[in-house]
């Protein structure tokens, strides 16, 4: 094999939109040799995905190579007919997609999915597959390595689950690797895990890598060089160090300059004030199985309350059980001093409009028949009475609230918006029930960082001008410290500490807030290197900790 393992020349990517072919990717170059990692940074829409596909040969529907090359150990994946394609792909070019729990197959156990692409290829019988499988379960510190295999998705935690996604990946033992977003939707401790455990094995395996994501942070401890996208063009590319330290361009500065926002604390609210959302020693299960323990918190009118933990450690589940969604097995939820009933069944209409939520993933939050004016016109009536003109008014108002032009956006579909534009449409069909208290889960997980930005943003603006609340369900510690005013710390069903956010900052905290804030990425090239050293960790796979 050359020491140049992926050539790509001038590639031009075009879309397809009613008809027409759009250029998306504008002439990006790219060089990648065995064993090096290359990360691909870049806001929504900067062409990150498009390119990572393009360097296995592939795009998606309504996408295509207009002009370039793409050179594979000296095969031209462009030209190359779909059975050359067919006896790379799985075999010596693979992919991790950012959500795994989307990408098995949730009716075949782990282990046969894991065999599928080396019994296909004829690297590996079934035995030794399953068996070569369990070793790299091993080397990815997945707990029981010997039986996990032989569970199903979602028997398995996210990031498991991912890490199960990169051992299949690594199945036929690759040349190359594309990880799309592999950490996005992971809390901070997960986060570890999953990038040490690919970090480990792509080294131990010399194994070429695209690192595509969002998270400057992230690609600082993945990538050996990294390249800057916008729009479809390059900014810039340069050693990973160099790029940290010295960017030349000012769109990489300002990459590098995100997250500036940061509310001001406000003052502790008076022991005296009635909370506009109490929850009071909540216990409820998911079945017989008991997910929540003696959970208690309050929410004042006006102010954040960021909910952090890990994932399974409770954060959602007490939502479902403010809304209704979960009748608790003990306790209460009060709104304005007077206890909801249990069930939102039994709830009023004027109870049921004073807590809405704004959903994780803005995909498949909003119904992609519906235009927006459809979206957002549904709570409008529905809450408030408004039909034909007036209901229109509403709509149109409430898109200039979340800074979109209404007569550009009002007979829009879904799919024709960004990830960030979405997620306003989701914040504008909260606000149409015009509520005192908002529950954002994750509103900004799956964003990049200047789109999120915008939206922390948007939201703030929203609650200084309309006086709401929020519970803020998120694992990005710098979410916390942006928009929070107040902390609640979940573990395993229970708050193990909540205060006023600049005292959860400041030592001495909790063992478990003291992991958490640890284990939040810096952008320092050595800091996943350094963090595993403190943590006694002599092997980089160490630091997995087992999730169940």
């Amino acid at each position: 094999m050359s020491e140049q393992l992926l050539k790509v020349r001038g590639l031009k990517i075009e879309g397809r939109s009613d008809e027409t072919w759009n250029q998306i990717v504008n002439g990006v170059d790219l060089d990648l040799k065995k064993g090096e990692v290359l990360g691909l940074i870049g806001e929504s829409g900067a062409g990150k995905s498009t390119v990572g596909l393009a360097s296995m040969g592939f795009t998606r529907d309504g996408c295509r190579i207009s002009d370039g090359t793409v050179e594979f150990d000296g095969i031209d994946l462009v030209n190359a007919s779909a059975a050359v394609k067919r006896d790379l792909l799985g075999k010596r070019i693979a992919y991790v997609a950012q959500s795994a729990a989307a990408s098995f197959n949730p009716a075949h156990r782990l282990i046969d999915q894991h065999t599928e692409a080396p019994v296909q290829h004829k690297v590996l019988g079934k035995a030794e597959s399953e068996a070569d499988g369990v070793e790299l379960y091993r080397k990815l510190r997945l707990p029981n390595p010997e039986e996990i295999g032989f569970r199903y998705p979602h028997q398995v935690s996210g990031g498991q689950l991912q890490r199960a996604m990169t051992a299949m990946a690594m199945a036929c033992r690759p040349d190359l690797i594309i990880f799309d977003e592999p950490t996005t939707a992971l809390d901070v401790t997960t986060q570890i895990e999953v990038l040490a455990s690919i970090r480990e094995i792509v080294e131990e395996f010399d194994t070429a890598a695209i690192y595509i994501t969002h998270d400057l942070a992230v690609v600082a401890q993945m990538a050996d060089k990294i390249k800057v996208l916008l729009k479809g063009d390059e900014v810039e590319e340069a050693e990973t160090r160099k790029m940290l330290s010295d960017p030349q361009e000012d769109y990489t500065k300002s990459l590098w300059a995100v997250r500036s926002f940061k509310r001001p604390q406000k003052p502790a609210v008076h022991t005296s004030a009635t909370p506009v959302i109490s929850v009071q020693n909540v216990t409820a299960a998911y079945g017989k199985i008991p997910v929540l323990h003696d959970v208690s918190f309050d929410i004042h009118e006006g102010r954040t309350v960021a909910v952090v933990g890990e994932s399974g450690s409770g954060k959602s589940t007490t939502a479902r059980c403010i809304t209704g969604l979960l009748p608790p097995k003990q306790g209460h939820v009060e709104f304005d001093g007077e206890a909801l009933p249990l069930d939102y069944r039994k709830r009023s209409k004027m109870q049921l409009r004073q807590a809405q939520m704004i959903y994780q993933m803005a995909d498949t939050a909003l119904n992609p028949r519906k235009t927006i004016g459809e979206l957002i016109g549904r709570p409008v009536q529905f809450y408030m009475g408004l039909t034909g003109a007036e209901k229109r008014k509403r709509v149109e108002y409430l898109l200039e609230e979340i800074e979109l032009e209404p007569s550009q956006y009002y007979n829009r579909l879904p799919s024709e918006l960004s990830g960030g534009q979405k997620q306003r449409i989701g914040i504008a069909r909260a606000l149409a029930a015009e509520p005192k208290f908002i529950i954002c889960d994750e509103v900004t997980s799956a964003l990049d960082q200047l789109v999120a930005e915008g939206i922390l943003k948007l939201l703030a603006k929203l609650q200084d001008e309309l006086n709401l609340s929020y519970m803020f369900i998120t694992h990005d510690l710098a979410t916390v410290k942006s928009i929070a005013d107040e902390v609640v710390v979940m573990k395993d069903g229970r708050v193990v500490e909540q205060g006023l956010k600049n005292d959860m900052f400041t030592p001495p905290h909790h063992p478990y807030t003291d992991l958490l804030l640890s284990s939040v990425p810096e952008m320092d090239p050595d800091w996943l290197t350094n963090l595993l050293n403190e943590r006694g960790v002599d092997n980089i796979g160490d630091a997995a900790v087992d999730k169940m």
